[in-house]
């Protein structure tokens, strides 16, 4: 099973997303979703992996969010 920094993602509703992603980006994206099945042994696809995954960044984004406690 792989160490993922994502846990696996809570019951939720999906909701489409339109995004355009270069073709290299979009390859690791993939293979992150079939890292995610191993780990998790359920598919997520990867338009239901992004947002957990910007939010992810986000939270661990240290400069980001000392900037934002500011103002």
């Amino acid at each position: 099973m792989a160490d993922l920094k994502l846990p696996k993602l809570p019951e939720r509703t999906p909701v489409k997303v339109t995004i355009n992603f270069m073709p290299d980006v979009f390859d690791a994206l993939k293979a992150y979703a079939d890292a995610y099945e191993a780990a998790y042994g359920y598919r997520e696809s990867v338009p239901d992996l992004i947002p957990a995954m910007l939010s992810a960044f986000i939270e661990t984004d240290r400069g980001f969010n000392r900037g934002r406690r500011k103002s």
